[in-house]
């Protein structure tokens, strides 16, 4: 039975709400905010870029985006106005490409069917949170929505967790949180919940996924049923 490297105690036997990440965990949106890039990119008399240089800083939003398509930080001149030109594009084509995974389509399917139920946690404001998952048929389906600006802080700061457990009426020790970049396994384990990794996400450029820390690694969205013992 996996056991928490946060409290060394059993962590699946009695999970009762499962939380994702959404952009590189549930949804590939990575298509569209590299879209949204290289279209500001353009209208900057610049050359596109390659998908696979925009791919693993889609989980960084708006601040990764601008960094790898223009050189430049929060902290640098013109970083702001590029930053809002950036998110006023993407609200034209959030669903143009943007797609649930496959894989995570059919383990949702699963989870439904067990009766697990789960709910989706991002740092991604709900301007655009709540239009992506409505398109994607998953609002019906997801017990609690938190986005980036539905609690004071966000990840890694385990506040957007704690809220959506409460939203359910779960305790947090009783939930497991799902995501892609070091910082969900910390705004996991800060909500004392256990904490999985989506290798299938974005990830960023980092260091490797085994040292976040994390109390397990899914390289596929069925090893989490496994990981629930529902397979």
């Amino acid at each position: 039975m996996p056991v928490s490297r946060l409290t060394g105690q059993p962590v699946s036997a009695d999970c009762r709400l499962v939380l994702f990440d959404l952009d590189g965990t549930l949804v590939d949106s990575a298509p569209d905010l590299a879209g949204t890039a290289n279209d500001l990119r353009a209208a900057h008399g610049l050359p596109p870029l390659p998908y696979e240089a925009l791919r693993p800083m889609v989980g960084s939003g708006a601040r990764g985006m601008v960094g790898v398509a223009f050189g430049l930080g929060p902290q640098d001149p013109g970083f702001g106005p590029l930053r809002d030109a950036f998110l006023d594009r993407y609200a034209q084509r959030l669903l143009e490409s943007t797609r649930v995974f496959d894989a995570v389509a059919c383990t949702l399917d699963r989870l439904d069917a067990a009766g697990m139920r789960w709910g989706i946690v991002t740092n991604k404001a709900m301007r655009f949170t709540a239009p992506i998952v409505a398109g994607l048929g998953l609002s019906a389906r997801a017990c609690a929505v938190v986005g980036g600006d539905s609690t004071a802080m966000s990840k890694p700061h385990p506040m957007p967790l704690l809220e959506a457990a409460r939203r359910a009426e779960v305790e947090p020790q009783h939930c497991v949180y799902v995501g892609d970049d070091l910082r969900d396994v910390q705004a996991g384990h800060a909500a004392g919940m256990a904490a999985l990794v989506a290798a299938w996400g974005y990830l960023g450029l980092g260091e490797p996924i085994e040292a976040w820390g994390a109390d397990a690694v899914l390289r596929h969205p069925e090893q989490l049923l496994d990981w629930l013992h529902l397979a």
